[in-house]
């Protein structure tokens, strides 16, 4: 069985993009999830509709097209909240719903557009990765994972405390322009394989479930992509034995992921503590056989400090 899906030319690219799209989604998306704009992706996602709808109308690569335009797109929404103080909630929603309606207009009106062809972006399909997706989909993969492990501490910075990273000397603001993009590029990374109404949710759900268990950022990110890894993967190849969609399967198992992970948690939480508290235990009673510490013990011990020497501020 296993043979068969590898045998199968349009699977072993759907692979290849599922093993990119497991490894990406998740790299960027701890920053977001820290950052607290879990939604982002969704966001992207409705603008990248119009760059496949002008991927269409103009006989180019979808993706390419898509990734242009998200990347305009997720600088705006970025200006948006940095500048935006009163009417930046309206001016998202015209941003992520003008996003959707001119991608479905742009793709009816094209020559080569189809409804299949929106459906397939919209919520993911194995057979329509073509070479030239892939490696598109390689090429921004590659960008993505640089910029996720290679910045991984400016950018955990700047996600946990903006004022803090400033006062540190850091780019804030181009590092926040850089989280958008990056975004942006991942969300055309994984529409082919995951789909645009559904890659916010492999951005943020292996997030989720890795800081069910995990203590640390390198922790919660290694895990992160395992848990994308293996269900993108999985996802797929029940895609294609089950005749499901793959989008829909991967979201779904990764969901599933997080509830084992969170049923997890709380027994794990608790042998921390009995460790911790054992732990503590231990060394308030002293290891056995300790000399006992008296106060004539500590009347021999030499003074190297006077009482005058104790300044109070």
């Amino acid at each position: 069985m296993t043979m068969e899906i590898l045998e199968t030319a349009f699977m072993q690219r759907a692979l290849i993009a599922a093993l990119l799209v497991g490894i990406t989604a998740p790299a960027i998306g701890i920053y977001l999830v820290q950052r607290r704009q879990a939604l982002m992706g969704d966001g992207i996602g409705h603008v990248a509709m119009t760059g496949v709808g002008l991927g269409f109308l103009l006989s180019t690569n979808p993706i390419w097209m898509a990734t242009l335009v998200s990347v305009v797109g997720a600088v705006t929404m970025e200006l948006i909240r940095a500048y935006g103080r009163t009417r930046g909630d309206i001016a998202l929603a015209m941003l992520f719903y003008g996003g959707m309606a001119g991608g479905v207009l742009l793709i009816n009106v094209s020559d080569t557009g189809s409804t299949g062809d929106l459906s397939s972006f919209l919520f993911g399909s194995l057979s329509s990765v073509s070479d030239s997706d892939l490696i598109a989909i390689g090429a921004l993969a590659a960008f993505v994972v640089l910029v996720s492990v290679g910045l991984r501490r400016q950018l955990f910075a700047v996600s946990q405390d903006e004022e803090f990273a400033r006062v540190t000397g850091l780019p804030v603001r181009f590092l926040n322009l850089l989280i958008a993009v990056t975004a942006a590029v991942t969300v055309s990374v994984a529409m082919r394989v995951v789909g645009l109404l559904l890659v916010s949710a492999l951005m943020v759900v292996p997030v989720a479930a890795a800081q069910q268990i995990s203590r640390s950022f390198r922790a919660t990110f290694a895990l992160a992509v395992g848990i994308g890894v293996a269900v993108t993967l999985a996802g797929t190849t029940t895609s294609y034995y089950q005749d499901v969609p793959p989008g829909a399967t991967i979201v779904l198992l990764a969901i599933a992921v997080f509830i084992a992970l969170t049923a997890l948690a709380t027994p794990l939480a608790r042998l921390r503590a009995r460790r911790t508290e054992a732990a503590r235990a231990g060394a308030d009673g002293g290891a056995p056989g300790a000399p006992e510490c008296t106060s004539e013990a500590l009347s021999q011990v030499p003074r190297t400090r006077l009482p005058g020497d104790d300044v109070k501020v």
